[in-house]
């Protein structure tokens, strides 16, 4: 009977007239909900790329207004910001490498079964996301250790995340067969070669989710930078960015020949929108390479504790 009915028919038994209701409000709710969430993120690419004057009159609505590069030349004339660049880029990259290393050593062992007192040892990690020694005894362990004042302070202290070891170490466990493991051993294949030959190689998706969680905390790092840095050849993007954001500040160099105070606040505001273009971007182009992994990597990841 279902057979011989017309696809419409068919169409109309499936969708009644509650369910396209349902369809119709969810359509008009996810609408408002991206036009809120795009806005801002147009208007702040539109305003970098319009005049000062456009910029400082509120005449940037939606598309740019007199369109000009005066904001992106100003950002790449002043050294520090390409400093800043160079010095983001090499601490994400360090960092990220780092943490994941860092992290899978951690979640490997804990993910074995045949690993004696790993309930313990998983219980000293948990312990540490619920109490910490503070910012005061963690300067003073940065500090007796010589990392003032170095990229050792925006690497080491940040190097793992007990999250993240769960949920690496919750990935292996339900991913990573026993069996595998007991196969390679009649081969003669030790620990580290099963871990960096056969756990590795499988684990992609979650290595994956985890480098970019990290690489997204050490690119918009800026709270260790400006505690335990002291020279402005460290800085990275995001600290310069913040004193230009918070703090108002903008260097006679940033500004060329540009003299009056209305040119120099209008630049100031420029400026601004051009430099949180200019630092969401590398992170913008990354993650359409590793969205795919999302789902899988996190959702397998979160299966069992």
């Amino acid at each position: 009977m279902v057979r011989g009915m017309k696809a419409s028919d068919r169409a109309a038994i499936r969708e009644s007239g509650g369910d396209r209701a349902f369809n119709v409000a969810n359509y008009i709710l996810l609408t408002i909900v991206l036009i809120v969430v795009l806005y801002p993120l147009v208007y702040v690419v539109s305003a970098s790329f319009s005049s000062s004057y456009a910029v400082l009159s509120g005449k940037v609505w939606l598309w740019p207004v007199e369109p000009s590069l005066e904001g992106y030349k100003a950002v790449f004339k002043n050294k520090n910001i390409l400093t800043g660049f160079q010095n983001t880029f090499f601490y994400t990259l360090a960092g990220t490498f780092v943490n994941v290393v860092m992290t899978v050593l951690a979640a490997y062992p804990l993910s074995r079964k045949d690993f004696r007192g790993r309930n313990k040892f998983m219980l000293l990690f948990v312990f540490t996301m619920m109490f910490n020694g503070g910012l005061i005894p963690t300067y003073f362990v940065v500090k007796d250790l010589s990392m003032i004042d170095t990229v050792w302070a925006m690497l080491i202290p940040t190097a793992l995340s007990v999250w993240n070891v769960i949920i690496m170490r919750t990935y292996f466990q339900t991913t990573i067969p026993g069996e595998l493991l007991e196969a390679s051993q009649i081969d003669g294949c030790n620990d580290f070669r099963f871990l960096l030959k056969i756990v590795v190689p499988l684990s992609g998706p979650i290595i994956a989710v985890i480098a970019l969680f990290y690489a997204v905390g050490h690119w918009n790092q800026y709270f260790n930078a400006m505690i335990y840095l002291k020279n402005p050849q460290l800085y990275p993007l995001q600290l310069i960015l913040r004193d230009i954001l918070v703090q108002n500040e903008v260097r006679i160099d940033m500004l060329g020949d540009v003299k009056s105070a209305a040119a120099r606040q209008g630049l100031r505001e420029l400026l601004k929108y051009s430099l949180i273009v200019i630092s969401s971007v590398p992170l913008m182009l990354v993650y359409p390479f590793v969205q795919k992994f999302f789902v899988k990597g996190v959702m397998i990841g979160s299966i069992k504790g």
